[in-house]
């Protein structure tokens, strides 16, 4: 390519001379070119031309490095520097930032471990980094600005995802494709109105757009996203669930339901806005998409033809979910309730697996204080506690309604609190487990709690041995072993 404008560019970002003598690492992607030096990232944009992005002038390119900045800058402070011109000085020498003509304009960025991505660290995420990363994808739809446009958007993705799967009948059966379309323009049209609904309250934003493992890095050990989409705000401008939705996509694809129900739940837990219960209806729309999209791009170049087939039999599976459950989990405090309800979760389906509902951080948000702040006796009253039950129960039957399983955590010892929550399930399957554990084990579990949402104590823990629970009809399942047995012998009584 001798004759393209842009190699003298490319050739002088790829020369380790004009970097101090650092080792230059280039990576080309369709486009741009990214040129890592040391410290420091330039990313040029190529003089390209593609229905969703145009980049063939130099100004073009300016004003994309410009709003690449604007856009990820929120997400990424410490990653994104700003915009360099590439310069051509009167003695006809190339520079970065100099004083002559821009011939090429390039997003500087600090350089960071390429090897801390979360797609090179997938089987890495254990809990607390899913923790953390729901913290983060939740923090980042918070700030972002609010948008509009996404439920047309939607007609034309569908009809995109047609036409491309279509393109490739070697991968993918025609008939497949159109039964596939059908299903996804079925699941469409059954949320319309609530989508519509949600743009009105706000739920639609400038997103990230690409949220995938690989735009994500570990920074100090914390969640960093990056690269988000900058060329094209219709891209990104969506409702947040289906922007939630690549990275719970991502995350199933590996076998990484765990993680993706941690993140998936913290994300509810933080964000707590009234509509989102109703939302899940749209998720297995959502997830479906997503997996359709992954599955046009493992068609291309470089192909990966069965990761394509696999993720377009993911999006068939997804648009037809399993029926939803309702899980109850009681048990006095230090049984374990709390660590079994996160566990159970992700094996409860549908995807990305159940809602956890919890008494203990309900209480705390209906207070309005964080999750670990100690509240008053007077947050323990009866008449508190019976509201935080009838949240619970009236959060589980939403959760039900939008047809997505919940398992719900509190002490339950009041049958008359038993039956209220087995009600909430109406037509939907019930299953109540109450767990028990000797005082000893449950006085040395409450001791050991640290940054937990639970206020109980030793002492709350020797009171309650007096409770009368009343007829018990739930499964009773002894949780005096490890998180693990106990995990087991739950499981085995739910079937």
């Amino acid at each position: 390519m001798d004759n393209d404008p842009q190699q003298p560019a490319f050739d002088f970002l790829g020369a380790p001379a004009n970097h101090g003598g650092a080792e230059v690492k280039r990576i080309d992607t369709h486009a741009a070119a990214v040129f890592l030096a040391g410290e420091r990232v330039l990313k040029v944009k190529r003089a390209v031309r593609f229905p969703v992005l145009d980049y063939s002038t130099l100004e073009k390119r300016r004003a994309a490095c410009e709003a690449e900045i604007e856009v990820n800058r929120r997400l990424a402070p410490q990653l994104y520097r700003g915009v360099v011109a590439i310069t051509r000085g009167a003695d006809g020498k190339l520079a970065v930032g100099g004083d002559g003509e821009p011939v090429e304009y390039a997003v500087e960025m600090r350089r960071f471990d390429e090897t801390k991505t979360l797609d090179h660290l997938a089987k890495e995420i254990d809990a607390g980094c899913a923790d953390a990363l729901g913290r983060a994808v939740a923090r980042a739809h918070a700030e972002a600005a609010p948008g509009s446009g996404f439920v047309e958007a939607l007609d034309e993705i569908i009809a995109q995802n047609e036409a491309e799967l279509g393109g490739a009948p070697e991968l993918f059966a025609p008939a497949q494709v159109r039964a596939l379309t059908k299903a996804t323009r079925a699941a469409y049209e059954r949320v319309r109105a609530l989508l519509l609904a949600r743009e009105r309250a706000g739920r639609v934003a400038r997103c990230h757009g690409d949220l995938h493992l690989g735009n994500i890095v570990l920074i100090d050990d914390k969640p960093v996203l990056f690269d988000a989409i900058e060329f094209n705000p219709k891209i990104s401008t969506v409702d947040v669930f289906y922007d939630l939705a690549f990275l719970l996509m991502d995350l199933i694809e590996r076998d990484l339901r765990p993680a993706a129900n941690i993140v998936f739940n913290r994300y509810l837990a933080d964000t707590r806005h009234e509509s989102d219960l109703d939302a899940l209806a749209a998720l297995p729309l959502f997830l479906s998409l997503r997996a359709a999209i992954r599955a046009k791009v493992k068609e291309r170049a470089p192909r990966d033809e069965r990761a394509a087939r696999d993720y377009f039999a993911f999006a068939e599976r997804l648009l037809s979910p399993p029926a939803p459950r309702l899980i109850a989990i009681g048990g006095l405090s230090g049984t374990g309730k709390s660590l079994l309800a996160r566990e159970l979760c992700a094996h409860i389906l549908p995807e990305p697996g159940a809602v956890w509902l919890r008494s203990d951080t309900e209480r705390k948000a209906l207070a309005g204080v964080a999750e670990t702040e100690r509240l008053p006796p007077a947050a323990y009253t009866r008449e508190a506690t019976a509201h935080v039950y009838e949240t619970l129960t009236a959060k589980a039957a939403r959760v039900l309604a939008a047809g997505h399983s919940a398992v719900v955590d509190a002490v339950f010892a009041d049958a008359r609190e038993r039956a209220a929550i087995a009600q909430a399930a109406g037509n939907a399957a019930f299953a109540g487990v109450f767990l028990t554990a000797p005082l000893d084990t449950r006085l040395a579990r409450v001791g050991d709690r640290k940054g937990d949402a639970s206020d109980a104590t030793a002492e709350i823990a020797r009171q309650q041995e007096a409770y009368n629970l009343g007829r018990m009809d739930w499964r009773q399942v002894d949780a005096s072993g490890t998180p693990a047995q106990t995990l087991a012998l739950a499981k085995a009584a739910l079937k």
